[in-house]
């Protein structure tokens, strides 16, 4: 039967799944564990069935539907049976090897919209610390993430001068450097005068008896009275009055000219601001904001969202540690772990390449592979940094390593007429990938790649106030539980056989799924700035 168009997903399944038991509740479930999987792909749980039909018991008619499923980017199923554990699916496999691998995951639908991705960290101190870096990190994330479905992006702040932050090229981080002659001194002198004429702003009194004020204090503004005249939650009911200094009044400046650029550019004028912050920085930022919204009355100030970024702490510090000292530390551990793995290394620029890249994937996992709102703890003991560990961005890096140097052996036998070249996909045979391993790589990861790329970019409205919580650890989980059962698979199986004609149809099979797998590693790293590595 015709299964219709468009690559294969994981949610049209799902959605056509429930269509044919007359439910749109999600009575199923997709299977992970490999110990399921070698039975069903996917399952209706005996207690959703007992709770959907009387008795429990499914009409014929309708088990007659799940197995005659069709329809664009839906699973072709096999066959559906009764079993204690509820009803079970299990899938036509050749068929979705044939799909899957036949169409890959290419970009998004395109999303409309924009995004103002706010960093405050950046207009800290010359040195940042970890917890700057990490808000910092994920704020480039995000961003790579939003452009991969297609929305448009802005960062803010511009940083004052290109290379200004070595930590910041050492680290990889692709943030953009402001130009001159921008509209900035016109749009603070603007801010000035909706300072003039705003009910909540007051001059700071000076006297005797009066505190001395700090350099630059323009005057001071009421927040809570704005809070409360407007009804706004989720702020922080310790807000009272903020001193309005030059320096605040660029930042919000800055602020309106992205989002200018954002409507101006035919993003359209739906978006959001988010300001991504470390938990110490939270209520500085709650005042920039309030202070927004008083200056400019405009729709944009209400799109203001909070993403807040759970503390980084640092064990056994000698002394508070810069970002560019954690990174030279982290360097010098990965140094002497490879040195301890591999010998000594030659002192090339190649070796010092691939040092530098296994360095900022250790520390961009340690900081985006926890969900943001959580505490990190950073163990700057040698004993931390290993080259094996499986939790970590250079056992990512290694196995995506494995597959170049696969695909590149591949190639000079074939250069050398060992092997013939991968035939088209038409000419493959799929059935006869049998392996545990094959189909898990396939079911868990090649199916469900676009749409983790989609849950990790949403960015959902807040519940309630002013914070939201965004998916940002997904894409560093995804790599490693892919790396871990990678590794599994490819331990265990020998991919390039014996030249023997007979053996090629499982070799070329097995070349187009590691093809595949190969491809997901390279745009999962590129949504984390990370090259892949031919060789460790």
């Amino acid at each position: 039967m015709e299964t219709g168009e468009g690559r294969p997903g994981v949610a049209a399944t799902l959605r056509a799944l429930n269509g044919a038991l007359g439910r749109p509740a999600g009575l199923w479930v997709k299977e992970s564990g490999a110990r399921n999987l070698r039975h069903r792909d996917f399952l209706a749980p005996r207690a959703a069935l007992s709770a959907a039909f009387p008795g429990g018991q499914v009409p014929a008619g309708v088990m007659a539907g799940v197995e005659s499923l069709a329809g664009p980017g839906v699973l072709a199923v096999r066959g559906c049976q009764e079993t204690p554990a509820g009803l079970a699916v299990q899938l036509r496999r050749p068929e979705a090897f044939r799909r899957l691998l036949g169409s890959p995951a290419g970009p998004a639908e395109p999303r409309a919209g924009w995004v103002v991705l706010h960093c405050p960290a950046l207009r800290g101190p010359a040195a940042p610390r970890p917890r700057h870096l990490r808000a910092l990190l994920l704020a480039e994330h995000l961003a790579q993430l939003l452009r991969a479905q297609g929305v448009g992006v802005r960062l803010v702040p511009a940083l004052a001068e290109e290379g200004s932050r070595e930590v910041l090229r050492q680290l990889r981080i692709d943030w953009p450097s402001s130009s001159g002659g921008s509209a900035l001194p016109d749009a603070v002198s603007a801010l000035k005068q909706a300072l003039g004429r705003s009910p909540f702003a007051a001059a700071c009194e000076q006297g005797p008896g009066t505190a001395v004020l700090p350099e630059g204090v323009i005057c001071k503004v009421h927040l809570k009275s704005f809070v409360e005249q407007q009804g706004l939650v989720g702020y922080d009911p310790n807000l009272d009055v903020v001193l309005v200094t030059e320096g605040k009044l660029w930042s919000l400046a800055e602020l309106q000219q992205a989002v200018l650029q954002c409507t101006a550019g035919g993003q359209g004028s739906c978006g959001s601001i988010v300001h991504v912050v470390n938990c110490e920085e939270e209520f500085q930022q709650q005042q920039l904001d309030l202070l927004w919204r008083i200056l400019d009355p405009g729709a944009h100030t209400g799109l203001q969202k909070h993403l807040v970024c759970g503390p980084v702490k640092v064990t056994n510090p000698s002394s508070p540690i810069g970002a560019d000292q954690y990174f030279q530390l982290r360097k010098r551990q990965m140094y002497e772990a490879s040195v301890m793995k591999y010998g000594e290394l030659a002192q090339d620029e190649a070796w010092t390449e691939v040092i530098d890249t296994l360095t900022v994937a250790t520390i961009r996992f340690e900081m985006l592979s926890t969900a943001h709102r959580s505490q990190i703890t950073l163990d700057l003991e040698d004993s931390s940094i290993s080259t094996k560990g499986t939790k970590s961005g250079t056992f990512v890096m290694y196995n995506c390593a494995r597959l170049a140097t696969l695909f590149d052996t591949y190639q000079r036998a074939v250069e050398q007429g060992t092997y013939p070249p991968l035939p088209p996909l038409s000419e493959l045979n799929f059935s006869c990938l049998r392996e545990e391993g094959e189909w898990l790589l396939l079911f868990n990861y090649l199916l469900p790649f676009p749409e983790v790329l989609q849950q990790a970019a949403q960015l959902p409205a807040p519940t309630k106030g002013i914070q939201i919580t965004a998916n940002t650890e997904t894409v560093c989980k995804f790599l490693i539980q892919l790396s871990m059962d990678f590794s599994s698979y490819y331990n265990r199986v020998h991919v390039l056989g014996e030249p023997f004609p007979h053996l090629f149809e499982q070799m070329f099979a097995r070349l187009r799924l590691l093809g595949a797998v190969r491809d997901v590693f390279h745009s999962a790293l590129a949504t984390l700035n990370l090259p892949p590595l031919s060789q460790i």
